[in-house]
């Protein structure tokens, strides 16, 4: 299939539910839309990067269950570093597992043009890597737009220590509002008000805890604030929202990416049949 020309997608960041993606990519080429570009943010990125490189759905899946878990090596220091300590996991652990999940090892290689967002840490900038970015290798900026503070350490890229995109915007919206596109597909697995905790499953430390809560407000007021301004703008393009329903406190439930998955394809299917009868 031929991509559809203008058609931008937006994956946001998420972690093991970015597997909705998944899903999502799979209703619309069911409806015919393949993207022209694809903008990703943290996981969501890592997720374009394995559509860019050619995977089918089936087999981005597989690569995530057998490959997810590598990513998550607690830091030896982990237990002894305390407030001094980089961060929870391995650096080294996600970007191997990153290299192994990501078949394609440059942005040119991949099929559908890929923007990466990352954060400065000092300036606070969006950080855009790749198409329309900084020309770095598709990995390492994989690895930049994942590493969430508290769980991974900054990545030093491009002269910068960059963190993960999700703190500009857990959707991409920012790096997508000058795109040329007749339409933008935005699917939306990150933290929002309208999603429910799953802590039974996610007994995190409780400092660790109340870090994930606080971050999780501020990214859910920050795409509301896009989402709002995006639709209150006529000269923007065209958007189709779309929002899974998944937990909260799910970041490394790797063993549920099939269930993510599934879902996402349910609410994409609805998102494109509600716009069809609008």
């Amino acid at each position: 299939m031929t991509p559809s020309r203008g058609v931008v997608l937006l994956l946001s960041g998420g972690g093991a539910k970015a597997a909705a993606h998944v899903g999502a990519v799979r209703a619309l080429a069911e409806a015919g839309i393949t993207p022209a570009r694809i903008i990703g943010t943290s996981m969501g990125a890592v997720i374009g990067a394995c559509i860019g490189s050619g995977l089918e759905p089936e087999a981005i899946l597989r690569r995530l269950l057998d490959v997810g878990s590598k990513g998550i090596v607690r830091s030896l220091l982990a237990p002894w570093g305390g407030l001094w300590l980089d961060g929870l996991l391995r650096s080294d652990a996600l970007h191997a597992a990153l290299a192994e999940l990501v078949p394609a090892r440059a942005f040119a290689e991949l099929q559908v043009p890929l923007t990466v967002t990352a954060t400065d840490l000092d300036s606070g900038a969006l950080v855009p890597l790749g198409e329309g970015g900084e020309p770095v290798p598709l990995v390492d900026a994989l690895h930049a737009s994942c590493a969430l503070p508290v769980f991974y350490p900054p990545v030093p890229l491009v002269g910068r220590r960059l963190g993960d995109g999700g703190l500009r915007g857990v959707v991409p919206f920012e790096a997508a509002k000058g795109a040329d596109a007749e339409l933008v597909v935005a699917i939306d697995i990150g933290p929002g008000f309208d999603t429910q905790p799953d802590r039974p499953a996610n007994r995190y430390p409780a400092l660790v805890a109340r870090h994930n809560d606080a971050t999780g407000i501020l990214m859910a007021a920050n795409t509301a604030a896009c989402l709002a301004l995006w639709r209150a703008e006529p000269a923007r393009p065209p958007l189709l929202y779309v929002r899974p329903r998944v937990e909260r406190d799910a970041t490394f439930r790797i063993e549920r990416v099939e269930a993510y998955a599934a879902e996402g394809y349910r609410a994409t299917h609805t998102a494109l049949a509600e716009r069809a009868r609008a």
